[in-house]
């Protein structure tokens, strides 16, 4: 027999199963695995007359349920931006106040180019950034609490179904539950999966979890183009990057990595009740990252951004005449057709290639704002509508990772060429996916 006619037949097989039992052949093989497993142990196990269920077990039936585990993920995931949204507006509010009233002070020092570095470039940049520290301390807390309750080994067994589907197991999840707070540890957490096509896959699509990077560009554009609808729309740009990693996986396993996934075997721990001491620690260590980072990384880039936005010497601070200007012009045409053709947006995403928090930085001091949220600034100077606010997030959510996430790809992989491969195909679905929605909407709203 030939292989092509066992694979026929090995098709063939699966789908008198599926039509018969109403499931896949893989759930029916571990039904009748744990089946067999349950009848040895009634054979060999004395058991009380009546086995109590823990309040664990009762909780499993709930939310471990095939119908309903899904949907409580999603309903999960939408209540912790909403805890987020709800704490942290007032929060940012009076941050917001204090930049604004620190950057009129600083715009009188003296000589003029050192008040114009701290009000534009310093306070402008950097003040732009910090501004979003509530909500990313709120989210470290909230999946903190999550982690440490055990409900995040639960998220990656219901989705176990679904990554099987698309030539993964559940043991994927995790490293991209991780990715919503850094794509770096969720890139290494990677080690853990045996298989190297799934491991590799698990990699290249770990970019598409939208890090906790990211979210001050949500927070600020969902804040000024969508009021009543922020935690909505910054919902939708997770979900968007889930269904595009999903897609994404799919095409890799079918076409690049062919191959049968491995089995996902893992016990569920206990549910235990979180200590404020394991989740500030937890939150603590993520969000010094993010402040080390602002005081560094990010410090640096907006000097380098008010120093192009400042020449020539004589030219208007932040003109398109300006050496940024000009950067920005040369690059702006490619993002036309997505509809953030200006070259603000074409320099912000290009310094945020070293950090994605830049994307912020970089537009606070090109716009250079005094009073008022930056966001507002963007709508009126650049004339963005909803519907561009909306294509930028999502281009932001795909579009390359940061350096250091491009680093990690080429020590986890031992190869350039997949880390070159991650930043390329990524800030290609990044313009495919930002141009179609662009222009399909564009055909609704005008």
């Amino acid at each position: 027999m030939s292989s092509e006619e066992i694979l026929k037949a090995k098709d063939e097989g699966l789908a008198h199963l599926k039509s018969i039992y109403r499931d896949d052949a893989e759930t029916i093989i571990a039904d009748a695995r744990y089946g067999f497993i349950s009848g040895l142990l009634k054979d060999v196990l004395a058991k009380p007359p009546v086995e109590r269920l823990t309040l664990s077990d009762r909780i499993d039936r709930i939310l471990v349920n095939r119908w309903l585990g899904i949907p409580l993920l999603l309903l999960v995931i939408f209540a912790l931006f909403q805890f987020v949204f709800v704490l942290s507006d007032p929060l940012m509010e009076w941050i917001s106040q204090f930049f604004d009233w620190l950057g009129g002070y600083a715009a009188g020092v003296s000589p003029e180019w050192l008040g114009s570095l701290l009000a534009n470039g310093v306070l402008g940049g950097v003040g732009a950034v910090l501004t979003f520290i509530p909500p990313i301390f709120l989210m470290f807390i909230a999946i903190s609490i999550l982690e440490d309750c055990g409900y995040m080994a639960r998220a990656a067994f219901v989705t176990d179904k679904v990554m099987h589907k698309i030539g993964l197991h559940g043991r994927s999840f995790i490293p991209m539950v991780l990715g919503f707070g850094c794509n770096i540890p969720g890139i290494m957490a990677c080690r853990t999966i045996e298989n190297p096509k799934d491991r590799l896959t698990t990699i290249l699509i770990n970019p598409f979890m939208s890090c906790g990077a990211r979210l001050p560009i949500y927070i600020l554009l969902a804040g000024a183009f969508f009021t009543q609808h922020q935690g909505l729309v910054v919902f939708a740009m997770y979900l968007i990057g889930i269904v595009v990693a999903l897609i994404a996986a799919l095409i890799l396993r079918k076409g690049v990595f062919k191959g049968a996934s491995s089995h996902f075997v893992m016990e569920l721990p206990p549910y235990r009740l979180p200590t404020i001491a394991g989740v500030m620690a937890h939150t603590w260590q993520r969000g010094k990252a993010f402040l080390i980072k602002a005081g560094t990384v990010i410090f640096g880039i907006v000097v380098v951004v008010w120093l192009l936005s400042s020449l020539p010497w004589g030219v208007e601070y932040a003109s398109a005449d300006s050496w940024m200007g000009q950067i920005g012009s040369f690059f702006a045409p490619a993002l036309a057709p997505a509809g953030f053709g200006q070259w603000q947006a074409a320099v912000s995403l290009l310094f945020g290639f070293l950090a994605k928090e830049v994307v912020i930085g970089t537009m606070g001091a090109i716009l250079a704002i005094e009073g008022g949220l930056l966001g507002g600034t963007i709508a009126t100077q650049l004339g963005w509508t909803p519907l561009i606010a909306f294509c930028f997030m999502v281009f932001c959510l795909l579009y390359m990772p940061c350096v250091a996430t491009i680093a990690t790809i080429r020590s986890e992989t031992a190869s350039w060429k997949w880390a070159g491969f991650a930043a390329l195909y990524t800030t290609a679905v990044a313009w495919l996916v930002a141009t179609l929605i662009f222009q399909v909407g564009s055909l609704f709203t005008g």
